[in-house]
Order: structure tokens, then C-alpha cells, then sequence
């Protein structure tokens, strides 16, 4: 105790602060200094602490586990005046209101927890302690302090077994395991209770292990186990532990049926049993034999032994890949002992195989529903059907088409991919779509066959529209010259080049006029000249007919070609200009088409002078085309040939013409194609254009050349 001495009155004006240095020995240690430092304040005003002193009091809150007598509270002073802290008992007295409660109050000023500690049972106590401060020259103040008590967080002491039995052998030493405890909790520490002087067994206080004190006979021992909380004996739990200890057998047992090899469906419910075995052994050892599963971690999860019975412990999944991965089966092994020891065991071995059974329908794909152009060629992919089924083999499915492949239905499917194909004309203006019924099958998912499921899928096919494109040709006029060979050989002339849309059927080529006597022959796209007696050269004019597409939607173009045919023992004679008669025709008006075009301003103005200089030129010649010889034959027979075509475009080299012919005013309607022998018969050219061409002396026709 360090108290002030008597008659000392402290200043704290001239000091305020006192350094103290104590030592202090015990006997047979070395003596320790230490330092106190006592600081003087001003005034002599004793204050409690302000939580405490307020009038609802201080609050604490301590579990219901605390240790007895652990230090809650210390009621502390505000540092206004005098000696700061805890002062000696000298300085500071501690008085306590009330008594009705276990808590204790130190002369120091601590609250402790009571000598017992607090009942963990209750679920909620409060304490309320009112206490008084005083020093020695009567100063003082007082508060109030409340205690919450709440329930432990800690786990209790139990025990997941209350009863256990387990039975050996004779013949254990001494110190051996015969079985653990396990009690759940904190600090748990193991004892027996009963018997109270243990002779056969005791139990590490620790690890909860049972061992013998010495070589175990042919006995019956029941232990009561008690777990306990070390830090808080009230938290304990018991179990009672029955060791049977039994003679030994040296004869395994043995079992029906020695081995086990079975087919299980996959719906097979968990809890079945799939074998019973029928084990014996000695008379005495009949009714301790014991049976274990051994075996993959795959087979100990889908299987369980129950006593002797082999059963099913979840659901054998055969739509999975791990049971694929398995191979469908199961092995593993039944280990039968007599009283537990291996060597006296008999193993059983098992073979389980899983078969499939057909449990779910196959399932249409969504939104099946394909686009196709009209003009797919045979044997064309349209689409395919994706079904799908979820048992295993997934996706094993046959594919058919109710009502099978006919014009009302030009598509079949792949039995196997599902995969729809063309095998039929399309034409959209016939029928723009189709609904076709597909039976979706599924294959190897059951044993039996007459299990299979199928189901119907609705898909839909509908037709693209092509354009129609007319055949093309290239050139659409040929001027040929060939040297007859001798009679009744075939002699090639030329080969049209034409083509239509890719997609299109092929084309057909037909000689629609101008193929005299029939000495010309098409052979595909091939013109053939068939070779006659005759000495005089003869030229043709033949209107080739280009046929494309198919059903209603054919399309035809026209093909005019020029053959100069030289008799093979007669030299081609030269061009000379030969006179004719001069006929009384109509004028032919040739009118050329141009294309718009929109020139600059400077080519307007050149082109306005130019066509003053050409109107002139033209009203000349104009007045000599009046009195001269027209050529209709050529241009009649031509314009015929083009009725199916557009009636005013005639294709003749590089330019576009439109050639009318008018006689009295009036169309001239009905008029026959040349196609008589001797149709021209002179050659001459023009003296005022330089052109060539053939004339007839008899009608006056002329074609150009």
C-alpha cells in the first residue's frame, strides 16, 4: 500500500506530479523496481463514470457459459479530482445496495460472476446491482450497473449414439482397441461412470478409445460412458456400451449362392432386393456372422447390404455417361465373417448389369419448317429433321414419311440421318408449300421390340419461287459459208451457245423454218447439213427455236442463222452485179431504235447542226428509195418466225431493228414463209450503199447480206 503521509498537505499549483520508485524482493528471488507515478489535481470532487452513474445504470452482457467467478465489471471514476484509477481500499470503499443477487462485488470495485456460475438452462437472466462510492473524507457517488445474461453459443456434449454393442473375440491382449466413443462438443473428455472400478476395460480420457487391461474370455460387459465439457463439467452427456466377447470358429462359413451374377432393369426402385444369402457356420457362431460390401466406389454407392440381403441403394440411371463409361455393370464383392474376424471369412463375388428399358417418347424438334427453290435438282437437300430422344443411345432414332414419296408429295427422308431430299418436280405456281408427316422411332433402347415408342412431327416445306429467264444465245445470227461434202454424208455446221437460268432444266432446240427439202438436222445443240446432188450454190436462212424451263413455265428463243452452202465439185463463184426486174412495192420503212441518252450542251448544239446537214440528205434519198426496188421476202419471212417472240425486236448482228411492213395502209397479215426451193436466186450489190445481197427474179424479194 502506498499511502500519503500524515500531515502532508499536497499543492498541486507548486507539484503535480510525484514519481515514485518501489523495489520489492521475495525471499530466495531477485528484487524488482518499478515506478508509480501519482499526479495532483485540483479540487477534491469524487465522480463516478458517466454510463454508470446515469439513471438507467450501466449495461453488460455475458454468456451463459462465463467461468465462475470471472470479472463482468469494474466501476470506474471520471478523472475530475483527487487520485485517478483504481485507489487502494483506504482511499475508496465499495458498498453494494442490494443483496438479492449471486453476483459478487470486489472491494476493488470488479463485479464477478457467481461462485457457480450461471444455470444454462434458462434461456434469459438479468441482474441489476446498485452500488456506492465513497473516500475517506466522505465524498461519494453512486450508479447502477445491469447484467445480461444470454444463452451459450457453444455447442453441448452428446453423444449421436446413446446405445452401442459391439462384440469380439476371445483371445485380445492387453492395450488393444476394442471400440471408440465420439461425443460431439468442446473440450469433451471421455470417463466411466460404470462399473466404478473398471477390471476389463478403460478408456483414454482423450480420443474416447476403449482398450482391454488384459486378454479378454468368452464374456458379456456393459460401460456407462460419460462426455463432459472440461472448461464446464455441468455440460456432460452418457452412452451405454455393450462388448460381447465371443469364442473363436476356425471353419468359414459358407454361403448360397457362392457367386451372384444377375440383370437388373434400370427401373429398378431403390430399397429392392436383388439376392438373399443363406450363410452357415459352427453351431455356436450361427448368429454372429457379419456381412460387408467391398468393391469400385461406383458399385458402393448404387448398392447396400442389409443382414444378408444385397439391395439397392439409388436409382440405376442407364441414360448417362457414366454408366456408359461403367459398361453397363457392376462388380463387387460380399465379404461374410464369423464374429468379425478375417479369417474366418467367405467372399461372394457379384456381377450386376444394368439393361435399358424404353421410358421416354421421341421428341420433335421445334419449329421444323424448311425453305426450298423451286427449281432444286433431284436428290437435292431440303433439310433435316433433328428429333431427339433422351434414353440411351441418345438421339437413336428411325426416320419416316407417312404416306411415302408421290406427285403429291415429291420428297422422301434418309431412314437413318433424317435428312429430307427432292424426288419430285417443284412448281410453286402449282403448289407453293407442303406439310409433310414425319414418324420419328426410337432403335435400341429396350430389349424387348415390341416396346419401341414413336411419335409424329409435323414439318413444312415450302417453294421458293425462280424467276423464268429466256434462253440467251450467243450470237443470236450467224452468217455461215460451207463446201457441201458428198451426198448422204452428215456434215457439221455449227454449235449454238446457248444457256438459261443455272437452275433450269436443259434446253431443246427445234428448226422452225427455212430448212428446205429438210437438209438440215439438230442434234442437241448441234446443226448437222445433209449433203444432196446438185451443182449450184444455195443459201439458207433457218430460224432456230431455243426452248427452256419446264411445264408451264417454258420459255423460247429464236436463233436466225445464214448458211451459204458451195456444191462440193463447184468453185464459189465470184460476187457480181446482176439486173432484176423492178417490182411495185410498198417501201419498206426500216426504223433503227436508239437508246436515251442525255448529252452536255455542247453536243446538243453540234448534234442540231448535223441534223440539218442529214435531213437534207435523207429528203434525197428518200425520193431515190421511192423510185427503187424494195426487198420484202427476207424481212416477211423473218418477222413470221418471231411471232412468239416480242413482235417488234428483230436482233440481227450487233443492231436492233424494227421492221414493218405495210401494203395499202394496211398490216400484211398471213403471209407464208420462203421456204421453197429456188427462193433466191441471183446475188448483187447495191450501188449506192456498197452492201450485198440475194434477190429472187421471179417475186422481186431481196434479203441483205
Amino acid at each position: 500500500q502506498v499511502t500519503l503521509r500524515a500531515g502532508v498537505e499536497l499543492d498541486a499549483h507548486q507539484v503535480n506530479q510525484y514519481t515514485l520508485i518501489l523495489r520489492a524482493a521475495c525471499p530466495g528471488e531477485d528484487e524488482v523496481e518499478g515506478q508509480l507515478f501519482v499526479r495532483v489535481t485540483t479540487g477534491q470532487v469524487l465522480r463516478c463514470d458517466t454510463p454508470f452513474a446515469s439513471a438507467e445504470g450501466d449495461v453488460v452482457q455475458v454468456p451463459a457459459d462465463v467461468a465462475p467467478r470471472t470479472p463482468l465489471y469494474a466501476v470506474l471514476l471520471q478523472p475530475l479530482g483527487g487520485l485517478t484509477g483504481f485507489p487502494s481500499p483506504s482511499f475508496l470503499q465499495f458498498r453494494l445496495r442490494n443483496r438479492n443477487t449471486p453476483l459478487t462485488l470486489t472491494r476493488r470495485g470488479l463485479v464477478l460472476a457467481p461462485d457457480n456460475g450461471f444455470d444454462p438452462s434458462k434461456d434469459s437472466q438479468t441482474f441489476r446491482l446498485e452500488i456506492e462510492v465513497m473516500d475517506r473524507h466522505g465524498h461519494n457517488c453512486s450508479g447502477a450497473v445491469r447484467v445480461e445474461v444470454l444463452p451459450s453459443r457453444r455447442p453441448r456434449v452428446t453423444f449421436p449414439e446413446p446405445h452401442r454393442a459391439v462384440t469380439v473375440t476371445e483371445g485380445i491382449g492387453p492395450w488393444e482397441v476394442v471400440t471408440q466413443v465420439h461425443a460431439r462438443g468442446d473440450n469433451v473428455r471421455y470417463a466411466i461412470l460404470a462399473p466404478v472400478a473398471p477390471a476389463l476395460f478403460t478408456i483414454d480420457e482423450v480420443t474416447g478409445e476403449i482398450r482391454s487391461t488384459c486378454r479378454l474370455e468368452v464374456i458379456r460387459a456393459q460401460l456407462l460412458i460419460r462426455a463432459y465439457n472440461a472448461l464446464h463439467p455441468d455440460d456432460h452427456a452418457t452412452t451405454t456400451v455393450n462388448v460381447t466377447v465371443q469364442g473363436t470358429d476356425r471353419q468359414a462359413p459358407r454361403c448360397v449362392p457362392a457367386i451372384f451374377v444377375s440383370q437388373v432393369p434400370e427401373t429398378e426402385s431403390p430399397g429392392s432386393t436383388l439376392v438373399t444369402l443363406r450363410c452357415t457356420g459352427s453351431t455356436s457362431t450361427d448368429g454372429c456372422l457379419h456381412y460387408a460390401l467391398e468393391g469400385p466406389p461406383s458399385s458402393l454407392s448404387h448398392f447396400c447390404m442389409e443382414g444378408p440381403q444385397l439391395k439397392v441403394n439409388t436409382t440405376l440411371d442407364y441414360d448417362s455417361e457414366a454408366m456408359a463409361a461403367l459398361g453397363f455393370q457392376f462388380t463387387a464383392t460380399i465379404v461374410v465373417t464369423v464374429g468379425g474376424q478375417p479369417l474366418q471369412s467367405t467372399r461372394v463375388p457379384v456381377l450386376v448389369t444394368v439393361t435399358p428399358v424404353n421410358e421416354f417418347r421421341p421428341a420433335c424438334p421445334n419449329g421444323a419448317t424448311f425453305t426450298v427453290p423451286e427449281t432444286a435438282a433431284f436428290g437435292s437437300v431440303v433439310g433435316r429433321v433433328a428429333g431427339t430422344d433422351r434414353d440411351y443411345p441418345l438421339d437413336s432414332l428411325e426416320y419416316t414419311m407417312e404416306g411415302g414419296s408421290g406427285p403429291a408429295q415429291p420428297f422422301s427422308i434418309d431412314r437413318r440421318t433424317g435428312e429430307i431430299r427432292v424426288v419430285g418436280p417443284l412448281d410453286s405456281q402449282q403448289q407453293t408449300s407442303y406439310r409433310l408427316v414425319v414418324r420419328l422411332t426410337d432403335t435400341h433402347n429396350d430389349l424387348e421390340l415390341s416396346k419401341r415408342q414413336s411419335r409424329l412431327c409435323d414439318v413444312s416445306v415450302r417453294l421458293q419461287a425462280v424467276p423464268d429467264q429466256l434462253p440467251v444465245c450467243i450470237p443470236e445470227v450467224q452468217e455461215l459459208r460451207i463446201t457441201a461434202g458428198s451426198p448422204g454424208s452428215r456434215q457439221p455446221v455449227t454449235r449454238l451457245v446457248c444457256h438459261s437460268s443455272p437452275d433450269s432444266a436443259a434446253l431443246t432446240y427445234t428448226i422452225v423454218g427455212g430448212n428446205e427439202d429438210g437438209r438440215f438436222q439438230l442434234q442437241g445443240n448441234t446443226l448437222v447439213y445433209l449433203p444432196r446432188d446438185g451443182a449450184e450454190p444455195r443459201t439458207f436462212v433457218l430460224l432456230v427455236e431455243v426452248w427452256g424451263g419446264s411445264g408451264a413455265r417454258r420459255r423460247s428463243s429464236t436463233v436466225a442463222l445464214v448458211v451459204h452452202v458451195t456444191p462440193w465439185s463447184t468453185p464459189v463463184p465470184p460476187s457480181t452485179t446482176t439486173q432484176h426486174t423492178t417490182l411495185q412495192k410498198e417501201p419498206l420503212v426500216v426504223t433503227q431504235t436508239e437508246a436515251v441518252w442525255h448529252p452536255p450542251a455542247w453536243f446538243v448544239a453540234v448534234l442540231t447542226v448535223s441534223g440539218a446537214l442529214l435531213l437534207v440528205t435523207l429528203g434525197c434519198m428518200a425520193r431515190n428509195l421511192l423510185c427503187g426496188e424494195q426487198d420484202q421476202g427476207f424481212m416477211a419471212a423473218f418477222c413470221s418466225s418471231h411471232s412468239n417472240r416480242a413482235p417488234d425486236k428483230l436482233f440481227l448482228g450487233k443492231s436492233s431493228w424494227d421492221a414493218v411492213e405495210r401494203s395499202g395502209g394496211k398490216e400484211e397479215q398471213g403471209r407464208p414463209h420462203a421456204s421453197s426451193p429456188g427462193q433466191f436466186d441471183g446475188h448483187a450489190q447495191d450501188p449506192r450503199t456498197g452492201r450485198d445481197y440475194l434477190f429472187n427474179s421471179v417475186t422481186g424479194a431481196r434479203r441483205w447480206i
